[in-house]
């Protein structure tokens, strides 16, 4: 069963086109509900591999309720679920299962939770709290300024070269999932903070070995390499402490901002979806949520029967 993971994982990078990090999600699930069906021997770290055709929906069910008592996230629960539906799948088209099991388990059921996001003040207030006299701060200030004025997800913008902001036309070009690419505006404010740290980003690339040098890269950490989704979480939690402002701001926040405000403002849902990146509408619709729960509040506060 193992040879079968790689070469499924091998069909999601070559075929699918899967990021990295949805593959490394796929091989994590994937792993440990190889481990549950053939635990190592301690002493001799062989395993009894699962004969395929033994595999039902029983057994799925089983692996569930062990995550279950082990408390794990339902969110957490139902991803595995649907790499096991997605694994079997492949199965079954290779010829090697007749049926996927996994398509008799149901999902676990999900609270809907509406996204965090800012206010205009808040976001413009925690934006500008990097220190312009410094080159970290300048760096810091454009990605805070970029993340707002466009919504890309973090792991876009950590994976944009120099070649995909064009300054003249304030437009960039992201890739984002399934290797599907778009085009995005931005304003002025999020322009000059990028002018002002491509001024010094030489300086950050000097810290960088020969052989890592990168001069496509847009956003360089301290070591002058590409810097890391991690890297960004930090940043953001660092200007949280200096902020003062709310504990729940996260790099995602900025993007739910970024839809929130461009709903609140009249933009069409569906170009939202287009600026987002979204495969569904039905993904960017939860915004609309968010703009209610506020328009039930303006409603309440203004309305004299309210």
């Amino acid at each position: 069963m193992q040879q079968l993971l790689t070469q499924f994982l091998e069909h999601l990078r070559y075929e699918r086109n899967l990021s990295e990090h949805t593959l490394r999600n796929y091989q994590s699930d994937l792993q440990q509900f190889y481990d549950y069906l053939a635990p190592a021997n301690p002493k001799t770290g062989k395993r009894n591999e699962p004969a395929l055709a033994a595999l039902d929906h029983i057994t799925i069910r089983e692996w569930l309720a062990t995550l279950h008592a082990a408390e794990k996230q339902k969110t957490s629960i139902a991803r595995k679920l649907s790499a096991l539906r997605t694994f079997f799948q492949f199965l079954v088209r290779e010829g090697l299962l007749e049926m996927n099991p996994a398509k008799l388990v149901s999902t676990p059921r999900l609270e809907k939770k509406l996204p965090t996001h800012l206010s205009i003040e808040e976001a413009i207030r925690f934006i500008e709290t990097p220190d312009l006299e410094t080159d970290l701060g300048k760096r810091d200030r454009a990605m805070l300024e970029l993340m707002y004025a466009t919504g890309v997800r973090v792991a876009e913008l950590t994976t944009l070269n120099v070649s995909d902001v064009d300054l003249h036309n304030r437009l960039i070009r992201v890739t984002g999932k399934r290797r599907k690419q778009r085009i995005i505006p931005f304003g002025d404010p999020a322009g000059d903070a990028i002018r002002g740290y491509l001024a010094v980003r030489e300086k950050f690339l000097l810290h960088a070995p020969i052989s890592k040098r990168d001069d496509e890269v847009l956003f360089l950490n301290y070591q002058g390499t590409r810097i890391t989704t991690r890297s960004v979480g930090r940043m953001v939690e660092k200007y949280i402490r200096i902020c003062a402002g709310r504990h729940a701001i996260s790099p995602h926040a900025l993007r739910h901002s970024f839809a929130t405000h461009l709903l609140d403002s009249g933009a069409d849902l569906r170009d939202i979806q287009e600026l987002l990146g979204h495969a569904r509408l039905s993904t960017t619709q939860i915004y609309t949520h968010v703009s209610m729960e506020k328009l039930v509040e303006v409603y309440d506060k203004a309305h004299p029967k309210a």
